[in-house]
């Protein structure tokens, strides 16, 4: 392996008759594995469905990708060819929320028309915001977020509803120490119903404080059991 910091720039530089790949050469290949304790198929990488099930979102050149077109119709398309690519790479982890829009619509309707087995990917949703554009991509409020038991308790229906048999894997979406969902009793509760109904039960963290909430949550255990199998942690390449 280079390492990077024994080089200056200009021997890392190839040369201008040195091809960067083979040809040839297939693509390079995701890495497939067994996420945890859950012993589900998982890949080194997932893909997460927030820029592509509603019309609006926080990504970075988005507005250039995607064109002005954010009809359902458009954006559906997209995320068909965008599952359709990542499959295709080895990509067998994908993320979704109540709050991605139509994120949960979109992949199950792709999962249907491919006629995947449930077995071969794993997908996992998350409760706790809800979203208010009304696709809509001037809304004022996208989403709001509300870490609460009626919240998980109707989005935890929707949510299955809408994957059925694919949905293996449900979140806590953006846990935090101040929110106080880890010391809400009711909802820790109704996680551990969801989980003995063959859910995995997992969350996600950010902010400043995500390893304390990460240690929170492994501590939490109902009935002796422990509660949570997953943890997505925030982590920005850039």
């Amino acid at each position: 392996m280079t390492n990077l910091l024994q080089h200056p720039p200009s021997q890392l530089m190839l040369d201008e008759t040195t091809p960067s790949r083979l040809p040839d050469a297939p693509p390079p290949r995701v890495a497939v594995r067994l996420l945890g304790r859950t012993r589900k198929v998982a890949s080194a990488l997932g893909l997460g469905l927030a820029g592509l099930g509603r019309p609006m979102y926080m990504a970075m050149g988005r507005d250039e990708l995607l064109g002005r077109d954010r009809s359902v119709e458009a954006m559906r398309q997209r995320c068909m060819t965008l599952l359709d690519t990542a499959y295709a790479v080895g990509i067998r982890y994908f993320d979704t929320a109540r709050s991605y829009g139509l994120g949960e619509a979109f992949l199950r309707s792709w999962c249907d028309e491919r006629g995947l087995p449930t077995s071969c990917l794993t997908v996992g949703s998350k409760w706790g915001y809800i979203y208010t554009g009304g696709w809509q991509a001037d809304a004022v409020r996208h989403e709001v977020k509300r870490l609460t038991l009626d919240t998980l308790q109707w989005q935890s229906a929707e949510s299955r509803a809408i994957l059925g048999p694919w949905l293996s894997i449900y979140q806590i979406h953006s846990a935090t120490v101040t929110s106080g969902v880890l010391n809400d009793r009711q909802v820790l509760r109704e996680l551990f119903r969801l989980r003995s109904r063959e859910l995995h039960i997992g969350l996600s963290v950010t902010g400043p404080r995500q390893a304390e909430a990460i240690r929170r949550a492994l501590a939490i255990a109902v009935d002796g059991v422990p509660l949570f199998d997953t943890v997505q942690a925030t982590w920005n390449l850039l």
